[in-house]
């Protein structure tokens, strides 16, 4: 497995302070994110899961807590829309670049706009895909919001 993809390239580039953490992915799992957490040993709540979406039709990042399930209203509101939608797997990995497991914010073929769950950058440090199936990097939320020019919402159901 490369430790050097599109997201840590990004996050290079930018001077982000990050580390890299491999585990062992589970494409059988019912939540990745999930599966993610318990295999780096960290509370849900830190290892965030980033999906892509559609508010009004336009497409959006979205990066919540591995146990928080979007909530459409919350996501739309906070792009200033009527209505979201997740996007479909296979567009979802057409827009970012990435395949769907491995999907980081960081590095996406297409600039979206980002939106980060509020409860998340209340901790130091947190894990993000770093483009790749089984890998995640560790920084600190407000310089991934920042660099990601993301709105800072509550998005959790």
């Amino acid at each position: 497995m490369s430790k050097a993809t599109r997201a840590t390239k990004m996050l290079e580039q930018a001077g982000i302070a990050f580390t890299v953490h491999a585990y062992d992915y589970d494409a059988s799992a019912d939540s990745i994110g999930l599966q993610a957490a318990e295999a780096l040993g960290e509370p849900p709540a830190r290892v965030l899961k980033t999906l892509m979406a559609l508010v009004d039709g336009k497409p959006v990042c979205v990066i919540v807590p591995s146990d928080g399930e979007v909530s459409m209203k919350r996501l739309a509101s906070a792009f200033g829309g009527k209505s979201a939608a997740m996007m479909k797997p296979a567009d979802a990995e057409r827009m970012s670049g990435y395949k769907v497991g491995g999907i980081s914010p960081f590095g996406q073929m297409r600039n979206v706009k980002t939106a980060i769950e509020e409860q998340a950058v209340a901790h130091d440090l947190v894990f993000i895909n770093g483009g790749q199936r089984g890998l995640q990097v560790r920084l600190s939320p407000r310089d991934a919001a920042t660099l990601l020019h993301a709105i800072i919402a509550p998005l959790v159901a």
